[in-house]
C-alpha cells in the first residue's frame, strides 16, 4: 500500500510522513465502505469462517473497529473531514440503535441494528471502541447529534457499566465507556464507580517494571503494552486526570523501556501471544508514550518504531502485505494464517490495529512528527534485556536487525492442557513464526512413541543480565518429573540447558531449534547429553510461510538427574560462523561454565533436590 512519496531526509529509516499515516487510514476506511449495510449500520466483511459469536456480532465489530480508526483521523485533523468518515458513522449510531416501539417489541429485524450488550457478549468489546470514537470525535459528533439519537445511543451503552463478564482486558472496556460517559456529564456517578472498581482489578495484575499479567494468570504478551496500559493511560489523558496519569504513567514508561526492544529492524513486532492478527496495534503504546510525556523514547526514535511497524505490513517490497487486492486487512500476518486466528476473531476483528494510528492525535507541529528518526533499539548494538516479572529475556544483534524472545514464565495452555504454540515455546523471534504442524520448534521434551511431551505451564527460577530459568511438569509423563530449564544468551548465541528430575533411565528426550525460513541461518549444536549431530525435521507452516524445517537433538536420561546442554542461534548474517565457535562450554558435575568469545565467563549451578538453578560470574 504506498501511499505517497518517501522523504529519506527526514526520515531516513522508513521514508514515511504523516502524510503516509493519514493517506494508509483513508484508504483503509474507503476499502471497507462497499460492505457496510444500507445505513451503514454493520459493516459485514467477506471472510471464510464468522467468529464465534455469529455474523450479526462480526457485522458490530466491522463498524466498531473501523469507527475507532475514522475518529483517530477525524480528530487528528481537528474535524476536517474530506471523506465524509463523520457522516457515515453518524448514520450508522443512528441506525444501529434501533428504538423500541410503543408496545414494547422491537422494531422488527433491520439490516443495520446492532445486537445488545445483553445478546451477544462480544458486543461488550466492541462498545469501547464506539465510546472511545465518540470522546475522541466529541465536538464535531456527539454535540451536534439529535437528543433522542444520544439517548438510544446512551441505553445502548449503559449496560457495559455492569462487572466484566470475562475476568482480564476486559474489565477496561467498561471503563473506556464510563470515560466517555463521565467526559459527557452522564450518568456520572455510576461511570466513575464503573473506572474504579475496573482499575482496582486490573491493579492487583500489576507485577511491576510496567508489566500487567491478563488476568490473574501468568498470561503475558502485546495485551499489556495495546489494552491494559492503553486504556488507563489514555482515558487519564483524554479527562486531564493528572492523579491517574501520575499513577499509571510511569508504568507505561517502564513497559516501553522492554517493548521498544520488541522490535526487529525491519519494523515486526514480536510474534508472540494471541491476537496478533491485530498487527500494528503493538504501535499504539509508543505513540501513548509520547501523547502523555510518559516515555523514554526520543520523539524520533518513537516515529521509527511506529512507521517501521506500519511499513512492515502496509508496503511489503515481496508483496506479501496485510491488505488483499480490495484493500482489506485480512487475518494473519503477513498474508491470511488461519493456525494464528483465535476462535473470537472474525473478518473485521484485524481492524483493532486502528490502536496503531494513534500519533495521529498528535498534531503535525509534534516533534514526532518533525524530528529526524532515530535507530530502534535492535540497531544500534547487541544487547539482552531480561524481565524480571514476566520471566522473559529479549535479545537482539545490530549486525542483522532479529530479536529474540526467549520464554521462561509466560502462559497459556490450551483446552485439554495442550501447549499453546504462541505461549508454550522456549523462543520466539522478529524473523520466524512458530510451527502450528508438524514438529514444534523451540520445544524441549521426553518422546513417548514417537510423540514429545508437552512443555507445561511455566514457573519462574528467575533470571539477570543474559539469562532466564524456568521450572516446569511435562505432560502426559511419569508422575514426579520435573524439568529446570535455562537460557543463556550472549551476541546471537544462546545456551540451552535442562535438567530433567525424577525420570526413569533411558527416558528419550528431544530438543528442537529454531524453524528456518527464507533469510535466516538456524544452528543447533550437541554439547552435553545428546547423541550425535542435529538432524533436520519438517517443520509445518509458520507465520513466515510453509515448509520450514527444524533442527532437532535426541538424547536419553541417566540413573539419576539427567542434564542435556545445547548451543543455538538464529541470524540473517550471510555465512556466520558456527554456534560452536561462538562460546567453550565445560560441564562439570551439574554445572554448566560457558566462555563467550569476548571472554566473559558465566556459570550455570543447578540443584536437582531444590529444582532451581542459579547463575554466577567469574
Amino acid at each position: 500500500m504506498p501511499v505517497a512519496s518517501e522523504n529519506r531526509e527526514l526520515s531516513p529509516y522508513t521514508g514515511w510522513t504523516r502524510e503516509h499515516w493519514e493517506r494508509s487510514a483513508d484508504r483503509l476506511l474507503l476499502a471497507v465502505r462497499p460492505y457496510a449495510t444500507p445505513g451503514h449500520g454493520l459493516i459485514q466483511l467477506p471472510g471464510a469462517r464468522p467468529s464465534w459469536s455469529g455474523p450479526h456480532s462480526d457485522g458490530l465489530e466491522g463498524y466498531a473497529r473501523t469507527w475507532l480508526l475514522a475518529a483517530l483521523r477525524v480528530a487528528g485533523a481537528r474535524g476536517e473531514d474530506p471523506h465524509g468518515h463523520l457522516e457515515r458513522y453518524a448514520d450508522g449510531l443512528v441506525n444501529g440503535t434501533q428504538p423500541p416501539l410503543p408496545s414494547g417489541e422491537l422494531v422488527p429485524a433491520s439490516p443495520d441494528a446492532w445486537p445488545s450488550l445483553a445478546e451477544v457478549r462480544q458486543a461488550l468489546v466492541e462498545s469501547a471502541s464506539i465510546a472511545l470514537g465518540l470522546r475522541l470525535t466529541r465536538p464535531w459528533l456527539w454535540d451536534v447529534l439529535d437528543d433522542r439519537t444520544r439517548q438510544r445511543a446512551v441505553d445502548w451503552l449503559l449496560p457495559a457499566l455492569g462487572p466484566s463478564p470475562v475476568d482480564n482486558n476486559w474489565w477496561l472496556f467498561g471503563l473506556t465507556v464510563a470515560g466517555f460517559l463521565l467526559d459527557a456529564g452522564i450518568e456520572t456517578d455510576r461511570a466513575a464507580a464503573t473506572i474504579e472498581r475496573a482499575l482496582e482489578r486490573v491493579d492487583q495484575w500489576y507485577l511491576g517494571d510496567g508489566w500487567y499479567s491478563d488476568g490473574p494468570n501468568r498470561s503475558f504478551d502485546h495485551y499489556n503494552a495495546w489494552a491494559l496500559h492503553f486504556y488507563p493511560v489514555l482515558h487519564a489523558h483524554l479527562g486531564d486526570d493528572q492523579e491517574l496519569l501520575a499513577r499509571y504513567g510511569p508504568r507505561l514508561r517502564a513497559q516501553l523501556e522492554a517493548h521498544s526492544r520488541l522490535f526487529g529492524a525491519d519494523g515486526a513486532p514480536m510474534p508472540y501471544g494471541r491476537s496478533l492478527t491485530y498487527r500494528f496495534a503493538a504501535a499504539a503504546a509508543p505513540w501513548l508514550g509520547t501523547l502523555t510525556g510518559h516515555t523514554p523514547l526520543t520523539p524520533g526514535a518513537t516515529r521509527r518504531l511506529a512507521s517501521g511497524t506500519l511499513k512492515y505490513f502496509l508496503d511489503r517490497p515481496d508483496g506479501t502485505g496485510a491488505t488483499d487486492a480490495a484493500g482489506l486487512l485480512t487475518l494473519g500476518w503477513h498474508g491470511p494464517h488461519p493456525p494464528a486466528i483465535q476462535n473470537y476473531s472474525g473478518p473485521a476483528s484485524p481492524y483493532w490495529a486502528a490502536k496503531g494510528y494513534l500519533g495521529l492525535l498528535l498534531p503535525p507541529e509534534h516533534p514526532a512528527w518533525t524530528a529526524v528518526e532515530e535507530p530502534l533499539p535492535a540497531e544500534t548494538g547487541d544487547a539482552t534485556l531480561t524481565l524480571g516479572p514476566p520471566g522473559l529475556l529479549i535479545q537482539s544483534t545490530a549486525a542483522d536487525g532479529l530479536v529474540r524472545l526467549h520464554n521462561h514464565g509466560s502462559n497459556n495452555q490450551l483446552e485439554g492442557g495442550a501447549d499453546d504454540p504462541w505461549y508454550a515455546r522456549f523462543a520466539y523471534s522478529t524473523g520466524t513464526g512458530p510451527t502450528s504442524d508438524g514438529v514444534p520448534d523451540n520445544h524441549f521434551g521426553l518422546l513417548a512413541r514417537g510423540a514429545s511431551t508437552t512443555r507445561g505451564p511455566a514457573v519462574p527460577l528467575g533470571g539477570g543480565p543474559g539469562w532466564a530459568a524456568s521450572l516446569a511438569t511435562p505432560e502426559p509423563g511419569p508422575p514426579g518429573v520435573r524439568i529446570v530449564s535455562a537460557t543463556l544468551a550472549h551476541g546471537r548465541a544462546e545456551v540451552r540447558a535442562h535438567l530433567v528430575v525424577g525420570a526413569m533411565p533411558g527416558t528419550p528426550v528431544r530438543q528442537t531449534g529454531w524453524a528456518v525460513t527464507p533469510g535466516r541461518t538456524a544452528q543447533l549444536h550437541p554439547v552435553h547429553g545428546y547423541a550425535g549431530e542435529a538432524c533436520q525435521l519438517a517443520g509445518g507452516s509458520t507465520l513466515f510461510g510453509a515448509g520450514s524445517d527444524v533442527g532437532a537433538l535426541h538424547g536419553t536420561t541417566g540413573a539419576g538427574p539427567s542434564l542435556f546442554v545445547a548451543l543455538a542461534s538464529l541470524t540473517a548474517e550471510p555465512d556466520p560462523l558456527p554456534v560452536h565457535a561462538l562460546a567453550d562450554v565445560e560441564i562439570t558435575g551439574l554445572t554448566v561454565r560457558v566462555t563467550w568469545r569476548d571472554a566473559t565467563v558465566r556459570r550455570l549451578v543447578f540443584d536437582p533436590a531444590a529444582a532451581t538453578v542459579r547463575a554466577e560470574d567469574e
